[in-house]
């Protein structure tokens, strides 16, 4: 499935699980056919992420609303603006209002982190990638937050690339084995899928190298220099990744070393929820 299917069935699993058999504060004090409006109210400031998907829930539930953007997802948010404007009937308002504020509170969040993140990359040739270290069935908004965020979504689960992981290659026997099993996997069975493999230390990227038969080297928990000393010997003949204990602190210093990539799970499972509100304007 596409992105915007992924996305219709997240909408649909999330107001399944908070209507319920219905909305009874709505339904027991509102019209059915009264209409209303209601603005997306800042609280905090960051990276605004999320309007494009607020916009999606509202017309899931109804088509004919009227939506009106005053910001968009990537731009900085302060306190007391306005993101966006909603008609529609009350009943659609208030049954959205929640799914709306937690996504978009969720994904700004991390659209913030990930941009100071990457404003620390700037003049490096160095780009930031997401893991798969995500909330279940909301990983699609996440690494979407990423991206809005400035980073790099990386692969989006099993399926979408091979990643040869210690565990992995502890089973195998050998990182030599593995990686020759994934090679003939991907001839037999998927055709162009990418190989990455996790590596320990400077022996393993040697034999990794010995190998080859992959398109990216990830080098786990490497300090700075010795990310200096693996891209010297990869001479840049595959992609390369430094992953495990990047941080705001450090990631600069990794940047300085050339690697190509950067890995962080901490800019969504570390990332705080930024305060917005959704606020009924009186017409």
């Amino acid at each position: 499935m596409n992105f915007s299917e992924n996305l219709d069935q997240l909408i649909a699993a999330a107001l399944n699980e908070d209507i319920g058999d219905g909305d009874h504060s709505t339904l027991s004090c509102i019209d059915k056919q009264a209409k209303g409006k209601a603005v997306l109210k800042v609280k905090e400031g960051g990276i605004l992420a999320g309007v494009d998907i607020a916009e999606k829930i509202f017309r899931h539930f109804d088509e004919n609303i009227i939506f009106n953007k005053i910001k968009n997802d990537g731009e900085a948010m302060q306190y007391g603006e306005a993101a966006f404007e909603v008609v529609a009937y009350v009943h659609t308002i208030l049954q959205c209002e929640r799914l709306v504020l937690n996504c978009m509170q969720r994904m700004s969040g991390i659209a913030t982190l990930t941009h100071q993140y990457t404003s620390f990359l700037k003049g490096y040739h160095t780009k930031l990638l997401d893991t798969r270290k995500t909330t279940p069935n909301f990983r699609l908004l996440e690494k979407e937050a990423v991206r809005i965020g400035g980073g790099v979504n990386h692969r989006f689960g099993l399926y979408d690339m091979i990643m040869l992981k210690d565990n992995h290659i502890d089973y195998c026997g050998s990182i030599e084995n593995a990686i020759e099993r994934a090679a003939e996997y991907v001839r037999n069975h998927k055709p162009g899928l990418k190989i990455e493999v996790e590596t320990r230390s400077i022996d393993d990227v040697k034999r990794v190298l010995s190998v080859g038969k992959i398109n990216r080297i990830m080098l786990d928990n490497f300090t700075p220099q010795q990310v200096c000393e693996a891209l010297a010997i990869i001479n840049r003949e595959y992609e390369t990744e430094a992953s495990g204990g990047i941080n705001l602190e450090n990631i600069q210093e990794y940047a300085a070393t050339g690697v190509d990539f950067v890995s962080s799970g901490a800019i969504i499972h570390q990332a705080k929820s930024l305060d917005l509100s959704l606020k009924a304007v009186i017409l």
